[in-house]
């Protein structure tokens, strides 16, 4: 379209093309009937009106339900449920956006996500993830917490504040996405990595762990229904609390979780307990523990004077051990005489046995004894002399074969190792001869170029380059005044000059703006050719 055609378009307002495009839907689609999944539906509003989107696997609409048609409404609207909707299509102005208003309400069946996640929780509870004896006792006071949320929302602050407010504890929060893609994955990766945590060091593991996010609709909160997520929590060996959503918001990781809580804020309160509450109940069991230590002091000291009165006294209770001895010490006598008669038969008995002829016997017999066996231990010396030495034989015949088989296998790697040494001395001198040759190039092509890019390349052609007395070069005649000393270099040598008045007036010559016309080798111009000899 060409610049004068568009200037001739019609100007609208935005309000003038919304309405316009309001009156074309509308009198477009009078009345449809829709099919859908509602989605993002929480409730009325305080208005009383109900926003939500109906959806399907490939679409998604806004739709609206006023307050009145609520209350005539046989089916009302509830997430995840699948509706055939009946109303017209209108726009909404203020955000641009086109709409469903609805007027009547139909079930059409179970939405195919609530369908997909009561598949997906029948298999996990078949595969015993969800069964009672899994679930870990909450500790009473964690030590430290680990929270798996966003670290931007106001999920955590509400956290961190309730948690100040009961009991303030250590908090290591491990930031995740939670909701969009990647958001089950990065979940899981939490609470494997909390789980992985060492239980001694700089970063130890959490004693509690909760998995927080706040409100939203199905979809949203898709992401703590992944099976890769339940599992991960159902694996967990730190006790784990789950608080995704509000009361009514029901996901898979609940089930799998040790403790369901409503909300993020009474995840807090599950995880410690009031302090305040804590001091009191202190206070009121140590008061306790000393009325009943009292009263057991009192008690034991009743007891103890009552037994002092039970028992009886020192004379009663040493009379019968004085009787006794009494009786045993009238005996004693009597059974020291027939103690001594006892022994003195027996010594006459035992000196009876030992007569000098018994004793020579026995040691002729003791002496044979030891000849005997002296005898055996000369023999088996012997034997073992013998073994020893065909033993110390058998290890030097093989301790010769290995050290022949040993040097053997060194002169071979020496063998090998030679020719491996002469082998690389080879391909070094090739590639030091390389080297050396790749290093002579790049000097001499160096060389070349540092002398087509010197100076004295120009020199050498018939130029000349002028300095003062400084040593810098001068550009400009501009630069010469007249009386100053000049050093002029040639390709072979250096020559002193002094300017004159000539050089100097020259120079203040205004510089003509005419282009001379002149010929190259041309005779008659001052600078003369560059290409002379």
């Amino acid at each position: 379209m060409n610049e004068p055609t568009r200037l001739n378009i019609r100007e609208w307002t935005v309000s003038e093309l919304s309405a316009a495009l309001r009156r074309t839907v509308e009198d477009t689609f009078a009345y449809v009937r829709v099919r859908g999944e509602i989605s993002g539906f929480r409730g009325p509003h305080t208005s009383g009106h109900c926003y939500f989107a109906l959806k399907d696997a490939d679409a998604k609409i806004e739709a609206v339900i006023w307050r009145s048609t609520v209350g005539r409404m046989r089916i009302k609207p509830e997430e995840g449920l699948e509706v055939v909707a009946t109303g017209r299509l209108t726009t909404f102005p203020g955000k641009s956006t086109y709409q469903i208003v609805i007027e009547t309400l139909e079930l059409a069946g179970v939405g195919a996500l609530m369908a997909l996640i009561e598949a997906r929780k029948k298999k996990l509870a078949a595969e015993g993830l969800f069964d009672a004896a899994r679930k870990q006792l909450l500790p009473f006071l964690p030590e430290r917490i680990g929270v798996v949320t966003s670290p931007t929302g106001a999920v955590i602050r509400d956290i961190l504040h309730r948690l100040a407010d009961r009991f303030p504890r250590h908090v290591i929060v491990w930031p995740v996405r939670v909701q969009g893609d990647g958001c089950a994955e990065e979940v899981a990766a939490a609470i494997h990595g909390f789980n992985a945590l060492p239980i001694d060091g700089p970063m130890r593991r959490p004693d509690l762990l909760i998995v927080a996010r706040g409100g939203g609709s199905l979809e949203d909160l898709q992401s703590f229904s992944e099976e890769i997520v339940v599992r991960a929590a159902a694996a967990s060996m730190i006790p784990l609390i789950a608080a995704v959503g509000h009361e009514t918001d029901v996901t898979l990781i609940d089930f799998a979780a040790d403790k369901r809580a409503p909300t993020p804020s009474a995840a807090a309160e599950y995880a410690v307990p009031v302090r305040l509450e804590l001091d009191a109940r202190v206070e009121s069991l140590a008061r306790r523990a000393l009325a009943c230590w009292q009263r057991g002091h009192e008690a034991r000291r009743n007891e103890l004077r009552a037994a002092i009165r039970a028992l009886p006294g020192a004379e009663e209770l040493l009379a019968f051990p004085r009787q006794r001895l009494d009786h045993a010490s009238t005996r004693l006598p009597r059974a020291l005489i027939a103690n001594a008669q006892i022994h003195h038969a027996r010594f006459a008995r035992a000196a009876g046995r030992l007569g000098p002829q018994i004793l020579r016997a026995r040691v002729t017999r003791c002496g044979e004894l030891v000849a005997a066996l002296h005898e055996r231990a000369a023999r088996a010396q012997s034997v073992a002399r013998l073994r020893r030495r065909e033993r110390l034989l058998t290890a030097t015949a093989r301790l010769a074969a290995g050290l022949r088989a040993n040097a053997d296998a060194h002169r071979s790697r020496i063998g090998r190792e030679c020719e491996r040494l002469a082998v690389l001395c080879e391909r070094a001198r090739r590639a030091v001869d390389s080297s050396l040759a790749q290093r002579a190039a790049s000097v001499e092509r160096c060389g070349q170029l540092l002398n087509a890019l010197s100076h004295r390349g120009v020199l050498a052609r018939g130029f000349a380059l002028v300095r003062d007395a400084a040593g810098r070069p001068l550009r400009q005649a501009a630069a010469v005044s007249a009386g100053m000393r000049l050093d002029v270099e040639f390709s072979d040598g250096r020559v002193g000059a002094v300017a004159d008045g000539a050089a100097a007036a020259a120079a203040d010559k205004p510089v003509s703006t005419t282009k001379p016309r002149s010929r190259r080798g041309n005779g008659n111009s001052n600078q003369g050719s560059l290409f002379e000899g």
